[in-house]
């Protein structure tokens, strides 16, 4: 599951059983985003959970990191048996502002944020899985 973590709302990613392809799960208000979590990791199975991870240009941590954070180490004491992973959420939002134009999304479909945030999350997953899947075939 890919969390793309935000201040008021925080957009939602998974990936079939085969981790073949992200698909958007949904937005959730923040300061209801950790039941949702418990309540959604005791109906399906999570292997982890995937965190974007807020960074400026020059690779420091970005304004957002300090909210972030605290979240992070929230989940893993939640979820101690849920591995975390951090990935580069740099252009998340910019790149899902664009994949929603490629797709022919009018613009007031755009302009909803929560929207934005869920395909942020895809897109953290997606790259996560692209990433890893290239770190294994590397191995091999």
């Amino acid at each position: 599951m890919a969390i793309d973590y935000g201040r008021k709302r925080t957009g939602l990613a998974v990936t079939d059983e085969l981790q073949i392809i992200a698909t958007g799960l949904e937005t959730v208000e923040t300061h209801k985003l950790m039941p949702f979590l418990e309540n959604y990791t005791r109906r399906e199975k999570v292997d982890a959970f995937i965190v974007g991870e807020a960074k400026q240009m020059d690779n420091t941590p970005s304004e957002s990191a300090q909210f972030i954070e605290p979240f992070v180490n929230a989940l893993k004491n939640k979820f101690p048996d849920i591995t975390i992973e951090r990935i580069d959420e740099r252009f998340t939002s910019k790149i899902a502002f664009q994949a929603m134009i490629d797709g022919g999304l009018h613009k007031k479909q755009r302009q909803n944020k929560a929207l934005i945030d869920t395909v942020s999350a895809v897109i953290i997953l997606q790259s996560y899985m692209q990433k890893r899947e290239i770190t294994q075939s590397r191995s091999k």
